[in-house]
């Protein structure tokens, strides 16, 4: 995400502090502070110019910007909380929503971040910066009425379902080829021809049958048995 407040801060801070008289002097010690990166006293400074004048709007603002480095962002919402009558009536409304709405980002608040953005391009369409940041409060927002998480998570999740629902189709599929073969395989089996079943009286019948055969068979070989024995006796040696 883009941050405008270091920029914006240096521009309004040497307007504001030119205008303000009980405030200035602490103003800038501030000021001098912030643009060295030592936030902290530069927080001192701007609170000591705040016990001068509460409503002093740079004191305000730029010790909202303070706690937002420091990465206290509740404290950087009260800050701006206290300008919120006089900001938007001000030049640099469009500036003090862009603020509000970085601030809303940081702390999850999609809901405000989206007003605030709306709030800073109905005063400056052209920011290129507040319709990204819109943009992407808004898609979070929606995300969050719809019960998703968003972002990766989510597209694991999704993933992870689309496997499962893949997995079960796949097993369904191969239990009906698995069904499908052994169905043709029963259909094979039937149409073969099947051994006809005989009855215990077409059993004993067969049987006679094939005795009766084996006791022709016998006398036929005793009979060759018996001309063989006769020719030897009759040969002349």
């Amino acid at each position: 995400m883009r941050r405008k407040l270091l920029i914006f801060f240096c521009l309004m801070l040497t307007a504001l502090a030119a205008s303000a008289q009980v405030d200035r002097s602490e103003v800038r010690s501030g000021n001098r502070r912030f643009k060295k990166g030592d936030f902290r006293n530069a927080a001192v400074e701007y609170m000591k110019a705040l016990d001068k004048d509460s409503t002093s709007f740079a004191g305000n603002y730029n010790l909202a910007s303070v706690h937002y480095r420091l990465g206290d962002f509740a404290s950087a919402g009260e800050s701006l909380d206290h300008l919120k009558d006089a900001a938007p009536e001000s030049e640099y409304a469009a500036d003090y929503y862009f603020n509000r709405g970085d601030v809303a980002i940081a702390k999850k608040d999609w809901q405000g971040a989206v007003d605030a953005f709306k709030e800073c391009l109905l005063r400056d369409p052209g920011s290129i910066e507040a319709k990204e940041n819109y943009i992407y409060a808004k898609k979070h927002l929606e995300n969050n009425q719809n019960g998703g998480g968003g972002g990766e998570g989510q597209n694991d999740q999704n993933q992870d379902q689309d496997e499962d629902q893949n997995k079960d189709q796949n097993e369904d599929q191969n239990q009906d080829q698995q069904n499908q073969n052994q169905n043709q395989n029963q259909e094979q089996q039937n149409q073969q021809p099947q051994p006809q079943k005989v009855s215990p009286q077409q059993a004993q019948q067969m049987l006679q049958a094939i005795q009766a055969k084996e006791k022709k068979t016998q006398e036929k070989v005793e009979k060759a048995k018996a001309a063989v024995g006769v020719k030897k006796n009759e040969k002349n040696w």
